[in-house]
């Protein structure tokens, strides 16, 4: 039928009110999504969904009318297919992210093998900076690139339901993952760097890989805990959190090493009952490589003291309470900072002396606000000023300069985060990394939809307690 204004309102006139009413949801939907995300090109969609839904002057499922049933059925998977990975790519980027635990750092509030509905709505939905990608996949599929680096657009974040509060367990991209040496991820690279030299990695990719560059979208994801929001001072003084002088509420999952010594092994069963996976039961004694490490704890590595197991575990309050009641218990020890040649914390080219258990103060940077710069305190602040912000930094002659400007101030464009995990002497967090970026923020963990324990067979790992159970602060 030729397309002309007599057909159109005609088509208008006779389309059924059936049809009607799934054309003005398609249309308010793209209206309020106008309205939120600020983007007037969704209302192009308005007149496609008119055709769609009223007009119909294109056969829109006329593939259904081919009298091959093979071409029927593989256009009916294509057109249910194509559906379904445009509503779940939506859905990922402004609503709703599957995300699995992958290391310990959270336990025992999260689990290795917890499976997270995180909420992007919490703090407000990202738009995408890299929108080119195969749906569902983060940054690698089938060992190459996910997404594509052109367009790359500028951060924006949505409005939310709320801000991101103390003690909220968040969802993030990794903030110094913006460079990866693909044959050494973790350490990450600016600590290869530190330890290794640039030009020694970039001059040997047979041992590091090639170096590439990732956009914030597809930095690997990491879950921590904010301890600290922007403005906020923190200090770690003996393990104990303490933001603006305050002492952080208790955590009832927060854990740290100690060295537990038995006159016998403890059982299987005793471990699993105490939440302790295989990787972390490390029977430390038997290793003579361990020897002067208890020895600087006090311990009499002689014949008898052999005899014994000296384990390094990872214990909740709870479960030491439980630890010192052990009939076999010779002693139970708490690790000291710096005693298995943990990595050297944040700043890594500023020498502060601070450790995993003793830390700060250290200011949490807030958009607006302005510091004085030194060369004492730059170390702080360069990773903000260049790579987080975007701006060119160099020293010459005892001069710090900004885009080619000497500079002694600096005002900074986000907020910034301060990140760290439960299990205090297992966690890569912002002790070891620094700030987390406004930008960087993905989301909130809302409930666990389910949990896989991995030291146990699949048919079995389920972790039935654990599923759809909600995810506490």
């Amino acid at each position: 039928m030729e397309i002309n204004k007599e057909n159109f309102l005609k088509r208008l006139k006779e389309a059924p009110a059936k049809q009607w009413m799934k054309f003005a949801f398609a249309a308010l939907c793209c209206v309020f999504f106008t309205i939120w995300a600020d983007a007037l090109w969704v209302l192009l969609l308005i007149p496609l969904f008119l055709e769609i839904y009223v007009t119909k002057f294109v056969n829109w499922g006329k593939w259904k009318e081919s009298k091959n049933p093979f071409f029927r059925k593989v256009a009916e998977w294509a057109d249910a297919c194509i559906f379904a990975l445009v509503a779940v790519y939506v859905i990922n980027i402004y609503f709703f992210q599957n995300y699995r635990i992958p290391t310990s750092s959270l336990e025992k509030s999260l689990l290795v093998g917890d499976m997270l509905f995180v909420s992007k709505l919490s703090y407000g939905p990202r738009t995408p900076i890299t929108p080119i990608a195969f749906p569902l996949e983060h940054n690698t599929i089938f060992g190459v690139k996910s997404y594509s680096d052109v367009p790359e657009w500028e951060y924006k974040r949505l409005a939310g339901l709320g801000q991101v509060e103390r003690d909220d367990i968040v969802v993030f991209n990794f903030p110094v993952g913006d460079t990866v040496a693909l044959k050494v991820q973790n350490p990450d690279y600016y600590k290869l760097v530190h330890t290794y030299g640039r030009d020694y990695i970039w001059g040997h990719p047979e041992k590091f890989g090639e170096i590439i560059y990732r956009p914030i979208d597809r930095r690997e994801n990491y879950v921590k805990r904010c301890v600290a929001l922007p403005g906020d001072s923190l200090q770690i003084v003996k393990g104990d959190v303490y933001v603006n002088g305050k002492k952080q509420k208790e955590i009832p999952g927060l854990q740290y090493n100690y060295f537990v010594e038995m006159s016998a092994t403890i059982a299987d069963q005793a471990f699993e009952s105490l939440g302790i996976s295989v990787d972390d039961r490390l029977l430390i004694n038997k290793n003579r490589e361990a020897y002067q490490v208890l020895a600087d704890m006090g311990y009499k590595m002689d014949e008898q003291s052999r005899m014994n197991y000296i384990y390094r575990l990872p214990l909740t309050k709870e479960a030491y309470t439980r630890v010192s009641k052990f009939k076999n218990l010779v002693s139970i020890k708490k690790e000291p900072d710096n005693l298995m040649g943990e990595d050297k914390t944040f700043p890594l080219n500023m020498n502060t002396g601070w450790t995993r258990d003793d830390y700060g103060p250290i200011w949490i940077p807030k958009k607006g606000a302005t510091v004085k710069l030194t060369l004492d305190n730059l170390p702080l602040y360069e990773l903000i000023i260049r790579n987080f912000e975007h701006n060119t930094l160099a020293v010459k002659d005892g001069v710090i300069l900004i885009n080619g400007t000497s500079a002694d101030t600096y005002t900074f464009k986000y907020d910034y985060y301060w990140m760290m995990g439960d299990n205090r002497h297992n966690s890569a967090d912002s002790r070891y990394w620094g700030f987390v970026p406004e930008d960087h923020i993905v989301g909130k963990p809302i409930f666990i939809w389910v949990s896989f324990d991995k030291d146990k067979p699949f048919f079995s790992s389920i972790r039935w307690n654990r599923v759809f159970k909600m995810v506490h602060e």
